[in-house]
């Protein structure tokens, strides 16, 4: 049994706080990420992001402020190469994933001394976080609420139809390269809960796990960000109580939840209203640009 004690620990309150935080971005975030049907540039990008953590080390900086930098611009290279050079998106992504993890690994290899925390930033340790990160978070988190909510009608549009939006003159380019900088933003938050390797699949799971349930958009943000703080919080207890790694308790309590989803989306209305997959043609006809 965990000691209710614990709670008055500094290390266990930055845990709660870095759940919360991460928990808003994901869940924000997260819904974009697989209404667009972007998931494979999500974990792109989470991977690419080893080969900021790597320069971190080599250059005497904060890995987590590495890696933000090398993924904001390996986001951006993916969104302008694909726009520019009209590279199929499977073997780009590939490309920057590969050579991200690869960037990172000799970097490590030839920065000077022990690099003692470098399992954590693959795998997460939430109960590690210290108060810098928090700020950070808090920071990051802040910048997606505020992007999202200011261009929320303009994102809406590109994310269900970017043919649509270039009809209605959306600057659709920046509008998706805006989207996929938030999206590697988020990927920064939430290395510290679970990780680079498993950090996809926090970002997706909540949004995926509720995206049967719900037609509208708003409510799918404000379920998948629920459900993302009741995984992070419960993985959080659990990984304490059974001496457990944190990040992987989390995800394994995430894909249990998105398992028993999709049976029980199956009875949901908003399944059978909208065809399955196909519900997602409702949310632009119910929330389009228009603001209906």
């Amino acid at each position: 049994m965990m000691d209710a004690g614990i709670l008055s620990f500094g290390f266990f309150q930055n845990a709660i706080l870095a759940a919360v935080l991460a928990s808003i971005a994901c869940g924000i975030i997260g819904s974009l990420v697989v209404v667009k049907r972007m998931v494979t540039v999500s974990g792109g990008i989470s991977h690419a992001a080893f080969g900021g953590v790597g320069l971190g080390y080599l250059f005497s900086i904060d890995p987590i402020v590495g890696a933000f930098f090398f993924s904001v611009g390996v986001a951006l290279c993916i969104g302008i190469v694909k726009e520019k050079a009209g590279q199929e998106i499977d073997t780009l992504i590939g490309a920057v994933w590969a050579a991200g993890m690869a960037v990172g690994i000799i970097s490590v290899s030839l920065a000077e001394g022990y690099t003692p925390d470098l399992f954590s930033y693959l795998f997460g340790n939430i109960l590690l976080v210290p108060q810098g990160d928090i700020i950070l978070m808090a920071v990051f988190s802040a910048c997606i609420v505020a992007i999202v909510a200011l261009f929320y009608l303009p994102l809406q549009a590109v994310t269900f139809d970017e043919e649509y939006a270039r009809v209605m003159n959306l600057p659709v380019t920046a509008l998706s390269l805006v989207l996929l900088v938030l999206t590697a933003t988020c990927v920064i938050i939430l290395i510290r809960l679970v990780g680079i390797i498993l950090g996809i699949a926090l970002l997706v799971l909540p949004a995926a796990s509720v995206r049967g349930f719900t037609t509208r958009l708003p409510t799918m943000m404000a379920a998948s960000v629920v459900l993302a703080l009741v995984l992070s919080l419960s993985g959080l207890f659990l990984s304490y109580a059974w001496d457990l790694p944190s990040g992987a308790t989390i995800i394994l309590l995430g894909a249990a939840v998105y398992a028993v989803s999709l049976v029980l989306s199956r009875f949901s209305p908003a399944r059978r209203w909208g065809g399955g997959t196909r519900s997602d043609r409702r949310l632009p006809q119910q929330e389009g640009p228009e603001g209906r």
